[in-house]
Formats: structure tokens, C-alpha cells, sequence
């Protein structure tokens, strides 16, 4: 058994540790404590001597230290800032974090002899870290606890009471039957019925999707407790509701649900806002975040091209056409939407003050850079919506259909002789970013990729 406690100072997870290590039967263990060990001297003399980097290095190698350990682990509240630390603390580990208001946290870490963070007052120093590792935390736990007003006996209670929660036969079945890849559907019920905590894609259709092999052999590397499946709704409604009854860890959200999802959450990440549509949700707290990183992958793999004063084409209106305007314009070029229904493109157009059309009026003497955002050339599907003439030397053209890896449009567009850029670039690009998103651990694109093939 490894348990690990993340959250700010003050938030409770030296005692609370303590009494969970006792009601389970395995050692304590104390980040800080162990660095203090490590090094010989106080926090504050660490602080002084070394400062925060000397500090955070002594914290990094006590962390991959522990990789291995069993036990209950408290931590310092600014372990999450390094994503290596927490693929250390994470593996084969259960991680809950233990929060409260900023006053609580104040007021509890009063007299303490730890180096302030900001120049704030206590109170405000609290509501500001909090805030600014909010997401980290969430990032980097499976379940979240309140402390606030609460003797740490009950929080240790609740802890235990999901440590030992199992989800009822009716709802794995149900879970199950959302898949439409049997053979995965019958692996799935007896990883739950062991407790495994969950993540799925979901759309509709979703038998095409990578993700699953993606995501089960990162599970498999960081040996993290998770299993991923898939969720083929009728509509984004019944997929969110699912997730919420099932308390789905992580969902990644493929069309046509990127734009619906995102009225479901409780809240947003400012890209995922600015583009009006989701492709990532964490669920932690009893909340769902909804967060884009389709961005990412549109950016990562043309950011070469930025500041050059490009003319871009993004064909399509839908989600991934929104994140690939926003992607774009980041990059700093000119940027037209085409799409075949005029008030959407209109609309999609408006929100990011970019030109709009209709695929029609395609101009590739006037076109640098192609994104294409639309399901067409998505197999079975054998078309294109640009033929040979629309092409040309000189041109980038990004597919962001990733089944089939060579789309009919990146073969016109290569037999033209333009740089080409698949969809699975975008695919390795945005899943690496979602699992940071997931489980606050760094992958690289070279691992994704790897499984992609």
C-alpha cells in the first residue's frame, strides 16, 4: 500500500497521514522531514543557504527515492511544481489531495518557522499559492479531500472510505456495454471490480479512436491504477452523465461532443474558454474542468512557421477547427475559416476576428498554410475537400485526421509537392498534454509516438 497527501501548507497531511498510517498497518513518511534528514539542516536553513532551487533539488531526489517505497506519504506543499517528482510519488500509488479555505491554511501554519513564499501577508500568501498550484493539485491527485472545519479523524475516515470503495456490478455493466470494442469490454469489469479508478474516451463514434492504446500503455509505464476505456454516447448529455455517476477520473473528448461538453463543466481553463470547445475534462472534487490542449497539438507541430506573416486556411467550424484558429492565430498568421455551413464559420470567424468563407472560394494562391478540420477523408471515408488544382509547392498542409496516418488529402497535397503534416502529430502532441492534464505527469511526445507506430 502507498498512499501519498498532496496539498498547501497548512492543509492537514502530517496528521492526517499519521492516522492513516497507523489504521493501515504501514510506515509514515514525511517529505520534508526526510529532506531535512538528507541534508542535516532546517527548511529555513536549507531556504538561506541553498534557497528555493537547492531546496527543490534536495525535494526531487527524496521524491524519485520513494518511487518504490510503500507507506503513507506526506508531502510538501510545493512538491506538484515538479512533474518528475510526481511521476515518483505517483507510481503504484493512491494520491488524495487535502485542501481547505485560505484563512484555514493561515490561520493553522501561524508560528511556524517555514520562509514565507511571497511577500504577502499569511492569508493572502494562502490565497495565492493555492490558487496558482490549484491545478497542479488537481493534476496530480485521484481524489480530493476537504479539511476545512474538520477534526482529522473524519478526514482520515473519508479517506479510508474511498480507498476501500468499489464500484456496484450494475454500474461496471453499464460501463462496459458503452464500449463497442468486446474484447476490451471484457478485460474492463475485473479491472474494476479491483478497484481501478477510470478514464475514457468519448464520442460518437469512438471505435476508431488511439487513445486507449495510447493511454493503457502509459497506465502501464508510470504504474499508475488506472484502467482506459471507451464511451460511445447517443449524446454528450448521457456521456457526462455517466462520467459523473461512474466518477470518471479523465475524459477525452473526441467529435462530435468537443463544443456540447463544455456547457457541462463547472468550470474552464482560459484556452479552453477561448476556443468554445473542450477536448479534456478532469474530474476531481466532484467538478469537472474542461481544458483544451488540441491547441497544442495544432501549434507544436507548425510553431517553425510562426512569425513568418503566413496566410492560413482552416477548413471546418467544429471544435477542432476552433482550437486550429486560436493555434494559428497564436502563431501570428492570417487566418480565413471555411466551411460548408456559412453561419457557423461565420460565427467560429467572429469570435477569433479572422476572415470566413465557404470551401468554394479556396484560393491557393493566396493560402500558405491548409489546416483541415472536418471528419471528411476519416476511414472508410475515401474523399477530399481540396482536390489536385487546390495544392501546390510551397504549401503546408496539416490533416488533423489521424485514421487512416495518410489521409486522401495528404496524398494529393505530397503528390503536389507541399509539406505535409499528419494527424498524428497532433494526436502525440495533444495526448501528452493530457496526460499531464490527467495525472500531473510529464510524458514525452517521443512516447506517445511510440505507441502510435
Amino acid at each position: 500500500m502507498k498512499l501519498v497527501l498532496v496539498g498547501a501548507r497548512g492543509a492537514g497531511k502530517t496528521t492526517v497521514g499519521r492516522l492513516l498510517a497507523e489504521r493501515l498497518g504501514v510506515p509514515f513518511l514525511d517529505t520534508d522531514l526526510l529532506v531535512e534528514m538528507e541534508a542535516g539542516r532546517s527548511i529555513p536553513e536549507i531556504f538561506v543557504e541553498e534557497g528555493e532551487d537547492g531546496f527543490r533539488r534536495r525535494e526531487r531526489a527524496v521524491c524519485t527515492s520513494l518511487a518504490d517505497v510503500e507507506g503513507v506519504i506526506a508531502t510538501g506543499g510545493g512538491v506538484v511544481l515538479d512533474p518528475a517528482n510526481v511521476a515518483a510519488l505517483r507510481r503504484d500509488a493512491r494520491v488524495v489531495w487535502l485542501t481547505a479555505s485560505p484563512n484555514e491554511l493561515a490561520a493553522r501554519c501561524a508560528g511556524s518557522d517555514r520562509p514565507p513564499l511571497t511577500g504577502l501577508d499569511a492569508e493572502e500568501e494562502a490565497r495565492a499559492v493555492l490558487a496558482a498550484r490549484e491545478p497542479l493539485y488537481r493534476a496530480a491527485a485521484d481524489h480530493c479531500t476537504w479539511t476545512g472545519c474538520r477534526d482529522p479523524p473524519t478526514v482520515a475516515g473519508e479517506v479510508l472510505a474511498w480507498l476501500e470503495h468499489r464500484l456496484p456490478s450494475g454500474l461496471r455493466k453499464e460501463l462496459a456495454a458503452a464500449n463497442p470494442c468486446p474484447d476490451e469490454a471484457a478485460a474492463l469489469d475485473r479491472m474494476l471490480a479491483e478497484g481501478h479508478l477510470i478514464c475514457a474516451v468519448v464520442g460518437h463514434p469512438v471505435s476508431h479512436s488511439r487513445s486507449p492504446a495510447v493511454f493503457a500503455r502509459l497506465i502501464e509505464v508510470h504504474g499508475l491504477p488506472y484502467v482506459y476505456t471507451r464511451i460511445d454516447a447517443p449524446t454528450a448529455d448521457t456521456a457526462v452523465s455517466l462520467a459523473r455517476r461512474l466518477d470518471l477520473r479523465g475524459l477525452s473528448v473526441t467529435i462530435p461532443f468537443k463544443e456540447e461538453v463544455l456547457r457541462h463543466c463547472d468550470a474552464l481553463s482560459p484556452e479552453a474558454e477561448a476556443i468554445g470547445a473542450v477536448n479534456t475534462v478532469v474530474q476531481n472534487d466532484g467538478r469537472l474542468y474542461g481544458l483544451n490542449t488540441d491547441w497544442i497539438g495544432v501549434r507544436a507541430p507548425l510553431a517553425h512557421l510562426g512569425g513568418q506573416d503566413l496566410r492560413a486556411v482552416v477548413l471546418g467550424s467544429g471544435g477542432a477547427a476552433a482550437a486550429a484558429v486560436f493555434a494559428l492565430a497564436d502563431l501570428g498568421m492570417t487566418v480565413t475559416v471555411l466551411a460548408r455551413h456559412p453561419d457557423r464559420a461565420a460565427a467560429l470567424a467572429a469570435r477569433f476576428g479572422v476572415g470566413f468563407g465557404s470551401p468554394g472560394e479556396f484560393d491557393p494562391d493566396r493560402t500558405d498554410v491548409v489546416v483541415h478540420a472536418t471528419p471528411v477523408g476519416m476511414a472508410p471515408d475515401t474523399s477530399s475537400l481540396l482536390g489536385p488544382g487546390d495544392l501546390r509547392p510551397g504549401m503546408t498542409v496539416f490533416d488533423l485526421v489521424y485514421t487512416p496516418p495518410e489521409t486522401p488529402l495528404l496524398r494529393l497535397a505530397r503528390a503536389a509537392g507541399a509539406a505535409t503534416v499528419p494527424g498524428t502529430a497532433l494526436f502525440a502532441h495533444q495526448a501528452a498534454a493530457q496526460c499531464e492534464a490527467f495525472f500531473g505527469i510529464r510524458v514525452s511526445v517521443a512516447e506517445v509516438e511510440e505507441v502510435l507506430g
